[in-house]
Order: structure tokens, then sequence, then C-alpha cells
């Protein structure tokens, strides 16, 4: 069913536009066409995911302030959360065909031009409806910047490495996000979206330097004239996106794939994103204190995504994924029944190594290498609807039942995340 890096691809009657798309090609063949691309891309291709991270890992650090600032409960940040499941739902949907238009690197710098202008309407600390609709712009961004990024270091030789090297630097955004959001919230007189200049900065420099790597493989330069043969080409294009997307939509892999995402980001989402709610409240701990304990995790995250790449890959991703989600279970319950911030600390950084390799390194074998790109938008939109509906369902029943609630909630997520796991083929033997 996978298709190996260098073989032979599929033959197609739209084969002179799937060129254009990227469909069906070799990294082989994507190096001989632009050698000097492709070596620029390979070394920054892990950088661009950094302002992703820096967005999703400040957000555990910042909800209480959030709260105390627009003076909410917990069940009103539903709402960002289910918008930017919208916007990865769009990107979803319409992902394949803006690609086709404006080319792959296009499609990146899209990707970071939605993320820029997202940050933009966030540091003025804007009413809380503004807030929340940041966060469409945010999935926007995220979905074309990452799913390209992903999709192109899948192809490239020794891929577990490089998928290493990516999303090791995308944990180190996570790391330093919430020490810099914390940082900010606590010493600026409650002025915590003053953050956001963070973000909105490395993002400006994402984008630039997004546009300069990628200048030539953006489609939307050569544009300019709206001829019949390129009216003709667009139709073609699209209906080259239609046929992708219901390929992509009929694979088993990809629908398996997409439950193990939906539970275990829903879970990463929600520990991340109340920890630091629950050990203030709960636990007793002072905000200036414990909101740097979500970098623990993801301290302990980043380091897994570079030390466990190797082993990960030469004993199995089946197995070893598997004894890093029930090693997580074990974890959590310990988290939960121990009422010692300390422990608390320490059990979270060793639960963020556990997963540091729960990220899409399997999906290069599991799905064929024309449909990667279309299979990880359907990946990543089921990701992020677990990743909106969990933390949000947790806040409408902290709201009720107080937040307490959330360690019994996140036992149960890491359980269905081991079981959706074992359902996974292994790709060995595929």
């Amino acid at each position: 069913m996978a298709s190996e890096v260098g073989a032979p691809t599929r033959t197609s009657p739209n084969e002179d536009i799937e060129l254009q798309l990227g469909i069906g090609q070799t990294e082989e063949h994507r190096t001989k066409q632009h050698p000097e691309v492709s070596n620029e891309t390979s070394a920054i291709t892990p950088l661009a995911l950094t302002p992703t991270a820096s967005n999703d890992g400040n957000i555990g650090a910042l909800i209480p302030y959030i709260l105390r600032g627009y003076f909410i409960t917990t069940a009103w940040m539903a709402i960002p959360y289910g918008v930017a499941f919208f916007g990865w739902l769009l990107a979803a949907v319409f992902g394949g065909y803006v690609r086709s238009v404006l080319g792959s690197g296009g499609y990146i710098a899209a990707g970071a031009s939605f993320q820029v202008f997202a940050q933009l309407l966030r540091f003025w600390k804007p009413p809380f409806g503004v807030f929340a609709a940041s966060f469409v712009f945010i999935a926007l961004g995220q979905a074309f910047q990452d799913t390209q990024a992903n999709t192109y270091v899948a192809t490239i030789n020794q891929a577990h490495r490089w998928l290493g090297l990516t999303h090791g630097c995308y944990a180190i955004g996570l790391l330093v996000g919430p020490l810099v959001a914390a940082a900010i919230a606590s010493n600026f007189n409650g002025q915590w979206a003053t953050f956001y200049y963070v973000p909105a900065g490395i993002g400006a420099f994402n984008l630039a330097l997004t546009v300069y790597v990628f200048r030539d493989e953006m489609s939307f330069f050569q544009r300019h004239h709206g001829t019949q043969a390129q009216q003709h080409g667009d139709l073609r294009r699209s209906t080259v996106a239609r046929r992708e997307l219901a390929a992509t939509l009929k694979l088993k892999s990809v629908w398996l794939i997409s439950l193990f995402y939906f539970v275990h980001l829903g879970a990463g989402i929600t520990a991340g994103g109340w920890v630091v709610e629950y050990l203030h409240v709960v636990r007793g701990g002072a905000l200036s204190q414990v909101g740097y304990i979500s970098s623990g995790f993801y301290g302990g995250n980043a380091l897994g995504r570079f030390v466990l790449a190797e082993p990960t890959f030469r004993f199995g991703e089946k197995r070893m994924l598997l004894i890093y989600a029930l090693l997580s279970v074990a974890l959590q319950i310990v988290f939960w029944r121990v009422s010692n911030i300390v422990v608390d600390a320490v059990v979270t950084s060793i639960i963020g190594f556990c997963w540091g390799l729960c990220f899409l390194l399997v999906y290069r074998k599991l799905i064929s290498t024309e449909l990667q790109s279309s299979g990880l938008a359907m990946v990543f939109v089921m990701a992020q609807a677990g990743g909106a509906m969990f933390p949000a369902v947790t806040g409408i029943i902290s709201a009720e039942a107080g937040v307490d609630t959330l360690q019994p909630i996140l036992v149960r997520l890491l359980a269905m995340m081991a079981i959706s796991w074992f359902f996974v083929p292994d790709p060995k033997k595929v």
C-alpha cells in the first residue's frame, strides 16, 4: 500500500497538472528540478514550525490570566478552541485547491501570513470576540504551513531523523512559549496580551524567510495572464484537487491514524491548556510559580523528539509508541493521586518525554506518496477536532463540577489514545 521514496509513481491523464502540484513525484525528482531550493528547504523547513509552536505552547500559561482578564468562566474557552477547529476544517476542504493555485511555496507563505495577521489581532487585548476570532487565522496558517513542511520532510532520505529534527524544533518552541508567556504575564501588571508581541515578531521573521527560500515555488508569480489556456489549467487543477481529496477519504489507514491523533492531540492540548489552572486552583500553587510547569511538559517533549527518534525507528514505531502511551497512562495516575507540586512538575516532564515521538512518524509508510499532502490535511483536521473538542468539553465540565475533574478526564483520554494506537497498522507489515 505504501510507496517507498524513490519508487516509481503512477501515471495519470492529469500528469502534467500533477507535476505542477507535486503529486506523485518522488523527492529525487523534485530535487533534480530545483536542487538549490531543495537544499535550502532541507535546512530551513524544521525552523518553519517554531512560530506554530510558540503559539501552541503559550495558551496553558495564559489561560488563568485570560479568564480573569475577560472576567469569564472556563466554559468560555470552548469558543477559541471551536473557532480554531473551524479554521482547520476550512484548510482540509480547500487546502488542496489553494496549494494547486499558489504552488507549494505560496502555500507555505500564505500560512506564515495568516499566523502574523492573527498575532496582530491579539497584542492590544482586543474584545474577547476578536481574540477568539484570531484563532481561525492561526489554524489556517498552521494547516497550510505545517502540512506542506511535514510532507516535504517525509520525502527526504533518512526521513525519520529529519522528522525528529523538525518536530524537535517545534517542541523547543513549545518549551520557550510558556516560559516567555508566564514571565510577561506575571511581571507586566496583568498585561498578559503584551506577550503576543513575541510571536508576532517571530512570525514576521518566519514570513520573510519563507518568502525568500520558497520564492521559486510560488506559482502565483507566473499568473499574470488570464488566457483561456490558463483558465483551462485552473479547472484541471480543481479537478485534480477534488480527486485527490476523494481518494484520501477512501484510505482506511488515514482514518485510523486520524483517530489516534484525534485523541492524542485532544489529550495533549487538554493537559497543556489546563494544567496551570489546575495547579493554581486545586493544588494551591501561585501563578507566578506554577505558570512555568507547562514548560516542563514541553521540555520533556523536545528532549524525547531528539533522543527517541532513532530507537523508535529501530525497534518499530508500532511497539514503541504503544509502550510510550501505556507509560503515559501510569504517570498520569501518579500525577492525579500524589498531591505534591514538585512531584507533579517532574511527572509532567516525564510524560512530555514519553510523548516526544507521538507525532506523524508512520504516515509516510502508510499513506502513498501522491496522497501524503491531502492525507496529512485530513489527519491534522481530525487531530485539531480533538484538540478543540476535548479542551472545550473539559472547560465546560470544569465550570460545572470544578477544575479537579481534569485528572480523571486525562487518564481516560490517555487510555483511549493507547487503544486507538493499537488499531493503527504496523508500518513494517504494510
